[in-house]
């Protein structure tokens, strides 16, 4: 008796937590897309050219010099003073290190970029949100399946144009 009355209170449990899950709205949003079709997307490339181009055109000039640097270490470095040598070899590391501090501060700002834009998607998803009554916002490419109803992707792109 006690073993039937646990499975059947298990049983209503499960029927009632059911019924309030039916009851949450669920929407998807592609934020990739959105990211790719905002107006903003152009500024910040621009502006991110902009502000590293002199350096970029820079290390472009030196690239150029580096690369003879290597040939000639690779051809005559064995028969070269050490001194010499040491000198390319340090010549090069030094264009290393100036292209890689280069490539980390770019990123570093994209990605700096990408967050404000990526933020200001995740504000028109709340609102949309919240305006249709979603409880939960999916990212499309978590999803198995989507029903077109469910995707609230251009609703957002609107919101944020």
């Amino acid at each position: 008796m006690k073993k039937w009355l646990c499975a059947a209170g298990l049983g209503l449990a499960m029927v009632a937590s059911a019924g309030v899950q039916a009851a949450d709205k669920v929407a998807v949003v592609d934020v990739m897309s959105i990211l790719q079709k905002m107006p903003e997307r152009e500024a910040v490339a621009k502006k991110l050219e902009s502000e590293f181009k002199s350096r970029a055109t820079a290390l472009q000039s030196e690239e150029k010099a580096a690369q003879d640097k290597v040939k000639k270490l690779q051809t005559s470095g064995g028969s070269m003073k050490a001194a010499d040598r040491t000198k390319l070899e340090n010549d090069i590391k030094a264009f290393q290190q100036k292209a890689a501090a280069f490539t980390q501060d770019s990123r570093r700002r994209e990605a700096e970029e990408m967050n404000k834009l990526v933020a200001k998607v995740q504000d028109a998803v709340k609102t949309v949100a919240e305006k249709d009554g979603y409880s939960v916002v999916v990212k499309a490419d978590a999803a198995f399946y989507v029903n077109s109803d469910s995707d609230i992707t251009e609703k957002v792109l609107a919101q944020v144009k």
